[in-house]
């Protein structure tokens, strides 16, 4: 396995970070809380989440940020993965939004599922992890300081013994509980046994047979008084008949009375009703006769008021609907009217807005022509000025032009003749100095002959000099002391003369450019002065244009009023029309009502004739009615006399003796019954208990075969049990051993490799993990007596051997994750840093895919495939990554600087 790119954003000190990551060696550089340590953090927690955090999610999110994220892409036996995780931070509290693992299957989402797959591709869980592939800051001695348990337990979790720990202690477990049960089941039995012997005692089948025997007596009781009861209910209910039927006549004779009394009442009620519904016929007549007054005066009204025939009853509706008809015809005409002086109100009013814009823009050009023609004033009277300038400028450059007559170059060589004056007067100064040197060598000879010819002899050798090349040269000397003496005089005047020439060409060249100077004035001022001449006579043109805009604008204004006033007299004409329709709308209207009125009265008689019509008929109904009530009543009052002559008070009498003596006896049968049957049911009863403790007692027996079997069935599961633990436990030790001999052999092979030195022999792992040093002459260390550095190699080696003895597999070869090394070098000195990058590269020659990192160890950096420099802006307190393609090319650069 191993990882290929890693992509944070707000995670921790980044705000944004993507690396990629390679097989081999990759070493991650930087100062120290640069944030290096920091990278693996995110690869573990990509892999495991929160689980791989000392913390809560919180510290992982950089602060000031609402959200963090984790990507992470690795590939594991040939597959490869993407693990993407979102924290999002509300109320301030931070969860998890998104956690998907993505592969050759179906994604795999949430924390959890995530997390189990991980462990599962992986084979080893958060703290296997930690404890085997990722070697994290400040731990590197984790495995050496751990007790002797705790450290049995870690290496048993890695190389997968815990299971069979587990499974052992589950089959103790499982015998412990079937030890239990198998006890319970035995105390059961024997309490079943002794339940049997208890219910044997008690001779159930023979107290049954007795108890069967009286119920059989109390039953035939029963069935004897039961048959006297019926006798006498029977007597009772004849009794009842009679008596019933006497009621039932008295209650007839009662309802007869009722019914003549209602009867005689309803008729009195109804005529009351006939003697209001007469008054009512006559108010409706008078009501209807006041309305037919009413009609006839309408009726005259809507004569005069039309010029016309009044319209019959039946035909006002039609009159009515025809004069709205007319009332909606003029109300159309007068809409289309009043649209019809809208539109010439809008025409008028859009001709005046038009008139008042006329107006303004031409006010608008008179007013900037005036302010134009301001404007061109202002700036003739300014040309003329400039003009004047113009010409104070060329007379000026006329006046320096007259200096150059009597200049010994002509106005544009000022410049030339100045550089070479220059050049000249150098010449001549080198002249005059060489010449001064010479003068003052040849005076320094002629002063040494001078001097050797006053002393008489040379001061060296003793000789006489009067005669020597030195004494007879000095009139020479002298000469040439006199010549140079000239030369230089003569170079020193020539000096002065070109000084002065140079000072006067100087004048010549600042006169020159006080000329170029007022020259590009004049121009410019010339050009300025054409430009302002141009721009004259364009606002010469524009004022005109102006005028003959504005004047254009006030003669449409004036067409644009003229137009709005004709409209405005149509808009006059629509309005008399419109009042004129208005009128007559208004007679229509009072036509219609006066119409409405007179149909309302016709409608009216109408009504009140139907109801005449409908009281007279309900007078008759309540008259014959009433005779219906009369023949009735007679009938009910024969009926009352026949009633109350077939009343027979003896055989009344009789039936009222019978029903006493039978609810006498009946009473008094019903407590004996009752007595009896409570006798039968406590007889039944017992009958049940005893019946119920024979079903128990053969349950009993049921079940204490049941329970033998099960007692006899528990032994032989409690020694499988026992078989099964001890089976667990025996290859637990047997396959440690294996891993235990596997891996000393391992370690020694790692530490012999990193640790060149001879004074340990070789290190001892037992069966418990408990590690021993041998020294050369054989005694015995334990591990936290080496140095530290020695401690540090050795539990490194220990890490590496586990994990070689991971990638071999238990289960097979498993693709084993990339070994993590964060600051190894911590408690090493120099030659022990040398031997961790010999383990390095022995952990790559081995097959270890990809090896990561943290040091700023030079050592370890110089030995790297990849380099990942980790920098961190000291203002914003941000880190960033940068990728170094070659270690080589940066180690250079390092050098170079």
């Amino acid at each position: 396995m191993r990882f290929d790119r890693l992509r944070l954003r707000n995670f921790k000190c980044y705000d944004d970070a993507d690396v990629r990551l390679n097989a081999g060696v990759t070493v991650i550089h930087g100062l120290n809380g640069s944030g290096k340590s920091s990278l693996l953090e995110a690869c573990f927690f990509a892999l495991y989440g929160s689980k791989a955090l000392d913390r809560t999610l919180d510290g992982i999110v950089t602060i000031g940020a609402e959200e963090s994220s984790v990507d992470l892409w690795f590939t594991h036996d040939g597959e490869s993965y993407h693990i993407q995780r979102e924290i999002v931070v509300r109320d301030d509290s931070a969860r998890t939004k998104t956690c998907v693992l993505e592969g050759p299957n179906e994604p795999i989402e949430g924390a959890t599922a995530v997390r189990q797959r991980v462990t599962a591709l992986l084979r080893m869980d958060t703290e296997a992890f930690v404890n085997c592939a990722y070697v994290r800051q400040g731990e590197v001695n984790k495995l050496i300081n751990a007790s002797p348990s705790a450290r049995q337990d870690m290496l048993d979790d890695l190389l997968q013994l815990g299971k069979l720990e587990e499974y052992r202690e589950r089959a103790s477990k499982a015998r412990v509980g079937v030890g239990r049960v198998r006890d319970d089941k035995q105390g059961a039995l024997t309490e079943i046994r002794e339940q049997i012997a208890e219910k044997e005692k008690q001779n159930l089948h023979a107290r049954r047979n007795e108890l069967r025997t009286d119920l059989a007596e109390t039953e035939e009781e029963i069935e004897r008084f039961e048959g006297n009861r019926e006798e006498a209910e029977r007597t009772l209910e004849e009794a009842t008949a009679v008596l019933d039927e006497y009621e039932e006549k008295r209650e007839v004779l009662s309802e007869l009375e009722d019914e003549i009394t209602d009867i005689r009442n309803r008729i009195k009620k109804t005529e009351r009703v006939r003697d209001e519904v007469t008054s009512k016929i006559q108010e409706k007549r008078n009501e209807m006769s006041e309305t037919q007054e009413h009609r006839d005066r309408l009726l005259e009204t809507v004569g005069d008021a039309f010029d016309e025939t009044p319209p019959s009853a039946d035909r006002l509706p039609e009159k009515i609907a025809s004069v709205r008809d007319e009332i909606d015809d003029i109300t159309e005409r007068i809409r289309e009217l009043s649209v019809e002086k809208q539109d010439y109100d809008g025409k008028a009013e859009s001709l005046d807005e038009a008139a008042d814009e006329h107006e303004t823009a031409a006010a608008e050009k008179r007013e900037q022509a005036d302010e134009l023609a301001q404007e061109l004033a202002e700036t003739r009277d300014l040309l003329e000025q400039k003009r004047e300038e113009l010409d104070e400028i060329g007379a000026n450059i006329e006046a320096k032009r007259d200096a150059f007559e009597d200049a010994p170059v002509e106005f544009g060589a000022a410049t030339g003749h100045r550089k070479e004056l220059r050049e000249e007067l150098a010449e001549v100064r080198e002249q005059r100095t060489e010449r001064e040197t010479e003068l003052e060598n040849a005076r320094e000879r002629l002063e040494e002959a001078r001097d050797l010819r006053d002393a008489g002899k040379c001061p060296e050798c003793g000789q006489p000099v009067n005669d020597s090349p030195h004494v007879s040269a000095i009139g020479q000397r002298q000469e040439t002391v006199e010549e140079l003496e000239a030369a230089v005089e003569s170079a020193r005047k020539r000096e002065s003369q070109l000084e002065d020439a140079l000072a006067d060409a100087k004048s010549l060249v600042d006169r020159e450019q006080q000329i170029e100077k007022l020259q590009s004035e004049q121009e410019n001022l010339q050009q300025l002065l054409d430009e302002r001449e141009r721009a004259c006579e364009q606002k010469e043109n524009r004022i005109e244009q102006l005028r003959e805009e504005a004047e254009s604008e006030a003669g449409a204004a004036t067409e644009k009023r003229e137009r709005a006033n004709d409209i405005r007299e149509n808009a006059s004409e629509c309005q008399e029309k419109i009042a004129t329709q208005n009128r007559k709308k208004q007679e229509l209207r009072e036509r219609v009502e006066t119409l409405e009125q007179l149909a309302t009265a016709t409608d009216a008689i109408a009504d009140l004739e139907r109801d005449v019509e409908s009281l007279q008929e309900q007078r008759e109904d309540k008259e014959s009615v009433n005779d219906e009530r009369r023949e009735r009543l007679q009938n009910l009052r024969e009926r009352r006399t026949e009633l109350e002559d077939s009343f027979d008070s003896a055989r009344l009498e009789k039936a009222r003796v019978q029903k006493e003596n039978a609810e006498s006896y009946l009473e008094d049968v019903a407590e004996t019954l009752d007595s009896l049957k409570t006798q039968r049911s406590e007889l039944e009863t017992n009958i049940g208990a005893i019946e119920n403790q024979i079903e128990t007692l053969e349950n009993l027996r049921n079940r204490r075969e049941t329970v033998e079997q099960t007692v006899e069935q528990l032994e032989s599961l409690y020694e499988e049990t026992r078989s099964l633990e001890e089976m667990y436990g025996q290859l637990r030790s047997e396959l440690r051993q294996r891993n235990v001999e596997s891996l000393e052999r391992m370690l020694n092979e790692t530490f012999e490799l990193v640790y060149e030195n001879d004074t340990y022999s070789h290190l001892e792992l037992d069966g418990e993990y408990r590690l021993t040093v041998y020294q050369k002459d054989g005694e015995t260390l334990e591990p936290d007596q080496l140095s530290g550095g020695e401690r540090a190699l050795f539990n490194l080696s220990l890490r590496t051997a586990i994990y070689r003895l991971l990638a071999e597999g238990i289960e097979g070869t498993a693709p084993m994750p990339p070994l993590i090394l964060d600051e190894p070098t911590v408690f090493l000195d120099s030659g022990h840093v040398s031997q961790l990058v010999e383990l390095v590269d022995a952990m790559r020659e081995l097959g270890v895919e990809q090896i990561l990192v943290v040091s700023h160890d030079e050592e370890l950096v110089a030995g790297a495939d990849d380099l990942i420099t980790v920098r961190k802006d000291p203002t914003t307190n941000r880190s960033t990554v940068e990728r170094v393609e070659s270690v080589d090319e940066r180690l250079l650069a390092e050098a170079d600087d």
